[in-house]
């Protein structure tokens, strides 16, 4: 098996750690104090993603010469999910809300997530690819690195889905979506021989995905965070975020 076809099979083997946390998810069904968790989670992880991660490597990338164009795309990102906020149902942020209106909040947050994490785990695949396609140890070790952070975060879209009101269905096309997502994009680096890719094509596309990261993090989980009535369960999901980045980070 020649390099390109292992830096594949590595993209797809991504989506196994989602596929577990999803699992994992269903074992904490209906508890409040582990969703007041989860989504404490969401936010250091996501937060720490953001800084950590994808913002030193745009930076690395654009160096101050194009600064500029990275704050243009990240705003374009944040601009694009509020369009989209637009168009998906009403949701609320209080710790008082109704069954139906906390099942609807649930929905919105989710299906944001998703669809920016989505597009996350196809720029992903792609530069995890073209990294396999030219080191595989290397390729092996990012994907181990991104895996590991990849359960809490298929927890977290299974935990919000199943306290909504949608149709099981739906849910399993959402995570389908977020395993298969790494696979796509390692698919359309190896289809079109993307073994090397333009730093600034690649930089544009990481600002747009921090942009549309950043809005769920500010205006959609902090708030969410901030109205939960168990402060220490909500600190204890901070902290465990942390320190799981701060592992995936040794490798």
């Amino acid at each position: 098996m020649n390099t390109e076809n292992i830096a594949l099979l590595i993209t797809f083997l991504l989506g196994i750690f989602i596929g577990i946390g999803a699992i994992l998810a269903f074992f904490f069904q209906n508890k409040k104090k582990i969703l007041d968790f989860i989504f404490a989670l969401a936010l250091s992880l996501l937060l720490m993603l953001i800084a950590f991660d994808l913002l030193p490597e745009i930076i690395e990338i654009f160096t101050m010469t194009y600064i500029w164009l990275f704050l243009l795309l990240a705003f374009v990102g944040i601009l694009l999910f509020k369009v989209l906020d637009e168009f998906i149902p009403e949701h609320q942020h209080d710790k008082h809300l109704t069954k139906q209106e906390n099942a609807t909040n649930m929905n919105h947050i989710g299906t944001l997530t998703t669809i920016a994490l989505v597009i996350h785990n196809i720029i992903e695949g792609m530069a995890i690819f073209i990294a396999a396609a030219n080191d595989v140890s290397l390729g092996i070790m990012m994907s181990l690195g991104v895996g590991l952070h990849n359960i809490p975060l298929g927890m977290i879209i299974t935990t919000t889905f199943t306290q909504s009101n949608t149709k099981k269905s739906k849910v399993g096309f959402y995570i389908f979506a977020l395993c298969i997502s790494s696979f796509l994009g390692g698919a359309i680096a190896y289809v079109f021989e993307i073994t090397n890719v333009n730093p600034l094509w690649m930089g544009s596309l990481l600002s747009l995905t921090l942009g549309m990261l950043s809005y769920i993090v500010f205006f959609e989980l902090w708030p969410r965070v901030k109205a939960t009535s168990d402060k220490k369960i909500t600190t204890c999901g901070l902290l465990v975020g942390i320190i799981l980045l701060a592992i995936t980070m040794l490798f």
